[in-house]
C-alpha cells in the first residue's frame, strides 16, 4: 500500500507576512492562525539581531534547545495585529 502525502495548503489563504521587532529590528515572517497560535519563521540575519535569542543560545551552551519565544518580538507581532498589518486567519 502506497501512502500519499497531502499537500499543506494552510498558507494559500493567508501567507506569512514580514514583521520587524520594534526592539532590535529583526525581521521575521509571521502568521497568526488564531489569537493563541503564531507561526514565526526566522532567518540567519534575524537570529543574529535578536538579543533574547542570542542570550538563550548562550545559556543553553552545548545543550541545544529550541528557541521558543522572544517577548519583544511577540509584542511587535501583537502591535502589527492591532494596527492591521498582520491579520488573524481565524479572526474570531
Amino acid at each position: 500500500m502506497k501512502l500519499s502525502v497531502r499537500a499543506d495548503n494552510r498558507l494559500d489563504d493567508m501567507p506569512m507576512a514580514p514583521v520587524a521587532c520594534r526592539n532590535c529590528g529583526a525581521q521575521v515572517l509571521a502568521r497568526k492562525a488564531s489569537w493563541n497560535q503564531t507561526s514565526v519563521q526566522w532567518n540567519a540575519e534575524a537570529s543574529a539581531l535578536c538579543a533574547e535569542r542570542q542570550d538563550a543560545e548562550r545559556l543553553a551552551g552545548h545543550h541545544r534547545r529550541p528557541f521558543l519565544a522572544c517577548s519583544a518580538l511577540r509584542e511587535s507581532i501583537e502591535a502589527a495585529v492591532a494596527v492591521g498589518d498582520l491579520a488573524i486567519v481565524d479572526g474570531r
